[in-house]
């Protein structure tokens, strides 16, 4: 099958049509014709090589939502059809036979199949195949193919943690940032019935966090606030890209709180070790989903109404959705369209 695709032909470089032939279908792929696919951070940091380990040329893209094209010979048809309408995100196979697959936690898998280090084999194009047809997954009537792609990557970045780690409804929890992820993390934790607090650095994003259900807000900028909330939180999940006050984060967590940090930040964490000794307090980390937590985002998404907020750019326009991403002006998420 040939697919028509976009790809960066060097680091940094503006995407261009490039085609390539996808092969024979395995007996466990999928492969899902690409209607929409969502522009993540992480895309644009592959494009501009920024880790240093892109392949070019480089087709970016994990965020994709489309329809079922053709099943290989083992898939579960009663399960997963040709016509059906899809999602495949970050994740699109694992070995299913390690450890951590045998235990239900797939995206720990060390032969994992990430979609976004694939090389020329992502979603900005007609067709996206996934390595293991239990990762492209069915989209529930009630959310559109144009919401569908940065559900399975920002939405479950941020909805697996309150599962992780036991987040209960009477929990006080709080959203550090208002950007792609956090805009999900306020809707989910808001819908979870936490009582939720969003922290900014940016007052103007005050009203904003109150429309997506925050029920408080913190501004970290040339204030004190955030020391005010001190031993104020059960829970607190980091979405921002950048480096933070720590211990102070710490601080705000009551005993045995949780920090998560799903936002990358441009330097080692460092803390002082009495933030966490003398209360229990602990850090964790968190790459996207298993299976499981994955299904489970999308049921709970479908029936509470929790969505992104989206740009949607012409396939054809797919330079200026990554040109809006990499400036961080999009509000929030970046969707190109076939």
């Amino acid at each position: 099958m040939r697919v028509n695709a976009y790809a960066a032909t060097s680091a940094g470089a503006e995407l261009t049509p490039y085609t390539y032939e996808a092969g024979e279908l395995g007996p466990l792929e999928v492969d899902v014709a690409v209607t929409h696919c969502g522009v993540c951070h992480s895309d644009v940091v592959m494009i501009d090589n920024d880790w240093g380990y892109a392949n070019f040329p480089l087709v970016a893209g994990h965020e994709a939502a489309g329809v079922v094209s053709a099943v290989g010979s083992l898939v579960d048809t009663d399960k997963l059809a040709v016509g059906q309408r899809v999602v495949v995100g970050a994740i699109a196979g694992s070995c299913m036979s390690c450890e951590f697959c045998l235990t239900g936690r797939q995206q720990l898998c060390a032969r994992r199949d990430d979609t976004v280090l694939r090389g020329d084999r992502g979603g900005f194009a007609s067709s996206v195949r996934a390595s293991d047809w239990r990762f492209a997954y069915p989209l529930p009537d009630a959310i559109e193919l144009q919401d569908a792609g940065p559900l399975l990557c920002a939405g479950v970045t941020v909805f697996a943690p309150l599962v992780r780690h036991g987040v209960r409804p009477t929990d006080h929890i709080a959203i550090v940032g208002i950007g792609g992820l956090g805009h999900l993390a306020i809707q989910f934790a808001r819908a979870w019935g936490c009582d939720v607090t969003a922290i900014s650095t940016s007052a103007g994003k005050r009203d904003l966090a109150h429309e997506l259900g925050a029920d408080h807000f913190i501004l970290t900028r040339d204030t004190d606030e955030l020391a005010q909330a001190s031993s104020s939180f059960d829970f607190i999940l980091s979405t921002v890209s950048g480096d933070l006050p720590w211990d102070e984060y710490l601080t705000a967590l009551k005993p045995q709180g949780i920090l998560s940090i799903v936002g990358m930040p441009d330097s080692a964490v460092k803390v002082s070790p009495i933030s966490l000794l003398v209360s229990e307090k602990a850090i964790f980390g968190g790459v996207p989903a298993s299976q499981h937590e994955t299904r489970l985002m999308l049921d709970f998404a479908a029936r509470t109404g929790v969505r992104p907020l989206v740009e949607t750019f012409p396939m054809a326009d797919i330079n200026r959705a990554i040109a809006r991403a990499r400036s961080g002006d999009v509000r929030f998420r970046a969707v190109v369209s076939a």
